[in-house]
């Protein structure tokens, strides 16, 4: 009996994995029929649509749920990785239903993209005339962004003690970015403090902009995709639609606020400013959208006949919606320069902070990155000398530097292989290779519009199926952080012993 034992250690459970995925399949379920109001107060016609892809997908949770959860019963992190590459993917598929049913989409693939776009918050579409969407199939538009922007997994993350699941480890696999630092001890009291800063954010930024112009029905969707870095919009002009430069203010403040740690918005929040302006990665995020707000401005103003009031406004607004991964639209910056657009493109893989609701690579990985890559000069002159990495005043322990420099080299892999893809499957295209690698760029950091022919200006309905299929897992990759869907792919992972 004891020769077993280790080799138990390594089993999946796998009635746990289906439990989860379950559950959280019943909460999208229940966000779903959150929907059906405003199909009813706008008389949308697309009711039923709603209606029957949330009983389906609460069916399917419940059926998922299958096996009672036992107090012992906890997360390890094989499970936690397969709960949150399955789960990702199953929410995927469940969110596109309403899509299909609706007829807004015409078929699969492009449902899929849509709905992948939206959870991760990547903010591509496919829609052509979004105007002449059904107000509720496009608040469900809306609301799937706002969902994946906190992560659907941290979501249920709160009601996990309830289910006899501990959480922990499924937190560690969901989490966006390199660190995870817990604002209070216990993961599920972390999840509320999370969220109730991710909605109390969302409801104030919703009155301001219905408290200048914006209508409430407008105000709740891009409140929504703000906060979630997400970038969907009602209008067909984004932004720009609204001429209101209080507005274009107000969604430029809030998309700065979506894209910090949310660890130092709690420490902001309560007043604990030494510890704001302790954090290196936010220095650095600040310190970046300056010296961007001040240099794309002074080119703007200087290259285009805009005054220089619209000039800042306009440049401010387009950083931080790259930058943040938001995806908002005021001005078509690949129409400024020649050298602006080849900058936006390298914000493309730049990102914001950890433990945002941004995408990207993140700010700390390229400030651990750079300080590396500065001390190895000084390793070179110094060659006995033991130099370490400080962050937060605290040394960057060995491990998480390789974890860093490993997912940079994979991330840039991924792009190159991709963008390989894409240039096949884009060989008609008027400018394959432009269009191919911006694509891939704003697909796998979860930004939204790119270069070429999917810049600010276009979307991504002209895409074959193929690459839409492709640039839907790009997306999942990006937004899951590479390792939680690549180690499945692992021979090792699967292993008993």
């Amino acid at each position: 009996m004891q020769s077993k034992t280790p080799a138990n250690n390594f089993m999946i459970n796998f009635g746990i994995v289906s439990n989860v995925i379950g559950v959280v399949l019943i909460g999208i379920g229940v966000f779903m029929l959150l929907t059906l109001p405003v199909c009813l107060i706008y008389d949308s016609g697309d009711a039923l649509p709603l209606f029957w892809s949330a009983l389906f997908t609460v069916v399917a949770g419940r059926l998922l749920y299958w096996k009672k959860a036992k107090q012992k019963d906890n997360i390890a992190k094989r499970e936690g990785y397969l709960i949150v590459a399955l789960g990702w993917f199953a929410v995927s598929f469940v969110c596109a239903i309403p899509y299909l049913l609706s007829d807004t989409m015409p078929d699969l693939a492009n449902a899929f993209f849509e709905s992948v776009s939206g959870l991760t918050t990547t903010g591509a579409s496919v829609l052509n005339d979004i105007e002449a969407v059904p107000k509720g199939i496009l608040f469900w538009r809306s609301l799937t962004q706002w969902i994946g922007g906190m992560g659907i997994i941290v979501l249920t993350v709160a009601i996990f003690p309830l289910l006899g699941i501990g959480g922990v480890e499924l937190f560690v696999a969901e989490a966006p970015g390199p660190t995870s630092d817990k604002i209070h001890p216990r993961i599920k009291e972390t999840a509320k403090r999370l969220w109730l800063i991710y909605v109390g954010l969302t409801v104030a930024l919703c009155l301001l902009l219905y408290m200048y112009g914006m209508d409430f029905y407008d105000a709740v969707n891009h409140s929504f995709t703000t906060m979630a870095t997400g970038g969907f919009s009602t209008k067909n002009a984004s932004i720009a639609y609204y001429q209101s430069p209080a507005i274009q203010y107000i969604i430029t403040f809030f998309m700065f606020m979506a894209g910090v740690n949310y660890t130092v918005i709690y420490y902001g929040l309560t007043r604990r400013f030494h510890k704001v302006w302790r954090s290196d990665e936010f220095k650095a995020y600040f310190l970046l959208v300056i010296i961007l707000i001040a240099l794309v401005t002074t080119t703007v103003y200087n290259l285009t006949d805009l005054p220089f009031e619209q000039a800042f406004r306009d440049s401010a607004f387009q950083i931080l919606s790259i930058l943040t991964t938001t995806g908002f639209v005021t001005a078509d910056y690949t129409a400024w320069t020649p050298a602006l657009t080849l900058l936006f493109f390298i914000l493309l893989f730049v990102g914001a902070c950890a433990g945002s609701t941004a995408g990207g690579i993140k700010v700390i990985r390229h400030l651990v990155f750079f300080k590396n890559s500065f001390l190895e000069f000084k390793r070179l002159l110094h060659a006995k000398a033991l130099i370490r990495i400080k962050i937060d005043r605290q040394l960057v322990a060995p491990r998480i530097l390789t974890h860093i420099l490993v997912f940079l080299l994979i991330y840039m892999i991924l792009f190159l292989i991709g963008s390989l893809i894409m240039t096949i499957i884009l060989a008609d295209f008027k400018d394959p290779l432009l269009t191919a690698i911006g694509a891939v760029a704003t697909c796998l950091g979860n930004v939204g519009p790119g270069i070429g022919q999917v810049g600010p200006l276009d979307n991504f309905s002209k895409i074959p199926d193929a690459g839409k299929w492709v640039l839907s897992v790009l997306m999942l990759l990006g937004r899951l952080e590479l390792f939680s869907v690549l180690i499945l792919f692992m021979p090792y992972f699967w292993r008993t012993h």
